[in-house]
């Protein structure tokens, strides 16, 4: 073996002798029993088991240089069939082909073998048997896939190729190639030594990809830099080999489908979704608010603006929601409009000269504050009226944000009110019928807080009893995240994450129908529960300034945000997901990347061995073409020459398909 690694010419390995073993397997003595070893005539590269017992003849494939050969114990004659080859290869025609991997199938009924060349093309290969003898191999093109390290068929009809260059990939196996054009080769046509078969690529017809794991291997160098100004530095990972190599761009976060995208008359300052019955699985309109105004648009095959809906459009809207099961709220500076089921509207005024400043609601109870930081509180009764309640709590400095939980099941209120004030403080105030708006806690913040959010996590989640949590949105970027005790009110366990250069305002969303937390900063982030667990990550998007659930026929879970002048439906797919990745195609392997300062251009060298040029590839089909010309003997075989010619100067396959061709040596 050290002779044929320290060989230049490889003239050494050409002398090397293999010899095919069969062991058996005593299960009674426990060890293992060397039957049977005969010398190959032929370098091996691949062992295929072939079923045996009550399911097959037992033996193996040995796969060679240009053939399969199958190989068994006893009176077996060997059976050998070349490995076809593709018509009107640039390759040079001298070049063996190899199989690199190979997956077996069985039933009852029957098995057969997928092997893989090295130039990515699948053949089916299956053995014709009379008894214990294997009389006749045929072997047939199915499909092209890139080059595996290992092919994997399961059992509910699917293919997984594990790739060493580039993504993984699962196909589901929509044919077996058995009732198809493609022509199927045989070990009995009878073929002079050296010839083979040939045969035409095309696309997929018996697999269809159903999904792939992204991979970079091989990674062969990367550079990290924020050459996209945007805040945050990218990974440029070139990766891959010959032209299905890649450079790809990795970002931290979740990647964003962007599902539609609308001009707005003004800048507007907040949006909200709201269905109109609590029953409803889609929502029924966006209210968007400017600082005069307020938009209503419905929500259907297309969003458009009613003017029919109740909502108040002269004023901007501090806060809306249905309440109660099937009528809407909203909250404006200079009153409450409830607005019933029966298009009946409830106002409640404000008084003079003190107008809303926040406001915060659940289905059943409604906080205001008023100028002056006095807080009202509202509930909504039995008969569905919004009743205020006597008492009013006037606090000690400006109220900046205000928060409530949902309603907990099975019981009629939310017990805490959470208060953000300018003092650099965050106040808990009961809403519990004993004691309501009595405080109950407080607890000092590094910088003023910006917004405020309470969820619960529910014991499904976590298998223990559900916690509370207070989320705290800071002016200085800062998310504080704390624990609020259900019973005192209590704050502990104090946990800060920096998000962005802006103040964070945050919202609740559903994320696969549990709450999540949509936090906007210089960067938009959201904190959700995926499989047991809990992330905060960033999203691989612009900077977004407000955001609401959505949910209609077209969209079961999206996110409706705007972004400066702009209304933006956006869906979260790939949950869980650390980077997403922009992939650029590159032609030939890349070996290395510089990154020029001054235009913050990168600059990529790409080269492969014995790769043709395009000026080579077009030289080497004129030049075939012009054999099949001249192959011609008479009229009728002219004609057809003339036209697989023109096909064949034509043809221009996707190398990052098919593989790309290589010259010859020297």
């Amino acid at each position: 073996m050290r002779i044929v690694i320290n060989d230049p010419t490889g003239d050494a390995y050409k002398h090397i002798k293999q010899t095919l073993t069969f062991y058996e397997l005593d299960l009674g003595l426990n060890h293992v029993v060397r039957k049977y070893a005969e010398p190959l005539t032929e370098q091996g590269n691949l062992l295929i088991g072939v079923p045996g017992g009550s399911d097959g003849p037992s033996g193996v494939i040995v796969c060679c240089e240009n053939y399969l050969v199958y190989k068994n114990l006893g009176d077996q004659p060997d059976v050998r069939c070349p490995i076809p080859r593709r018509r009107n290869d640039l390759d040079e025609s001298e070049r063996p082909i190899m199989i690199v991997c190979a997956a077996t199938h069985k039933t009852k009924s029957m098995y057969f073998f997928l092997v893989q060349s090295e130039q990515g093309d699948v053949f089916k290969v299956t053995l014709e048997a009379d008894g214990d003898l294997v009389t006749e191999m045929r072997i047939k093109y199915f499909d092209t896939l890139p080059v595996a390290n290992a092919l994997c068929i399961l059992k509910t009809g699917f293919l997984f190729t594990a790739s060493e260059f580039g993504n993984h990939q699962l196909f589901q196996i929509a044919h077996l190639g058995d009732n198809d054009d493609e022509p199927e080769f045989s070990s009995r046509i009878p073929l002079d030594e050296g010839e083979t078969f040939f045969y035409d690529t095309r696309g997929l017809q018996n697999l269809i990809l159903v999904d792939q794991i992204d991979s970079l291997n091989p990674m062969i160098t990367s550079h990290i830099g924020d050459l996209a100004n945007e805040d945050a530095p990218q990974i440029y990972a070139l990766c891959g080999r010959g032209p299905r190599s890649t450079m790809r761009v990795l970002r931290n976060g979740l990647e964003v489908a962007e599902m539609a995208v609308s001009e707005l008359p003004g800048n507007p300052t907040a949006v909200w979704t709201v269905k109109k019955n609590v029953d409803d699985p889609f929502h029924a309109h966006i209210i968007v608010s400017f600082t005069n105004a307020t938009l209503v648009l419905s929500i259907g095959e297309t969003v458009e603006e009613v003017t029919d809906s109740g909502f108040l459009g002269t004023t901007p809207t501090l806060g809306c929601a249905l309440i109660g099961d099937d009528s809407l709220l909203q909250v404006y500076p200079s009153g409450i409009r409830h607005i019933r089921a029966d298009r009946r509207i409830n106002e409640w005024r404000a008084p003079p000269k003190r107008p809303i400043q926040k406001c915060t609601m659940n289905r059943r109870q409604v906080v205001i504050s008023l100028t002056g930081a006095e807080i009202v509180y509202f509930e909504l009764d039995m008969n569905n009226q919004l009743r205020e309640y006597s008492e009013r709590r006037e606090l000690t400095s400006e109220v900046l944000c205000m928060s409530m939980s949902e309603v907990p099941e099975g019981e009629l209120r939310s017990r805490f009110l959470t208060v953000g004030l300018a003092d650099k403080t965050v106040r808990i105030i009961s809403l519990d019928t004993s004691d309501c708006l009595a405080p109950l806690s407080m607890q000092a913040l590094p910088a003023e807080p910006e917004s405020l959010m309470v969820m619960e996590t529910s014991s499904e989640q976590t298998g223990t009893t559900s916690i509370m949590h207070l989320n705290i949105g800071l002016q200085n970027g800062c998310l504080l995240r704390a624990t609020l005790d259900q019973v005192t009110g209590d704050l502990s366990d104090n946990r800060t994450r920096y998000l962005g250069t802006r103040p964070v305002k945050l919202f609740r969303v559903l994320i696969q129908r549990r709450e999540a937390l949509f936090a906007c900063s210089s960067r938009a982030w959201l904190f959700y529960n995926y499989q047991g667990r809990f992330h905060l990550t960033p999203l691989s998007y612009s900077a977004l300034e407000h955001a609401a659930s959505f949910s209609s026929e077209q969209c079961s879970e999206g996110i409706v945000a705007i972004s400066e002048n702009t209304l933006r439906i956006l869906a979260l797919e790939k949950l869980g997901v650390l980077f997403n990745q922009v992939v650029h195609k590159l032609k030939y392997t890349p070996r290395r990347l510089v990154v020029h300062p001054a235009s913050q251009n990168m600059i990529i060298i790409e080269t492969d061995h014995a790769a043709f040029t395009e000026k080579g590839k077009r030289r080497r089909r004129e030049e075939m073409a012009n054999d099949l010309i001249e192959m011609a003997k008479d009229q009728e075989e002219k004609a057809l020459a003339e036209e697989m010619a023109h096909s064949l100067r034509n043809y221009e396959p996707d190398e990052s398909i098919y593989g790309s061709a290589r010259a010859q040596a020297g």
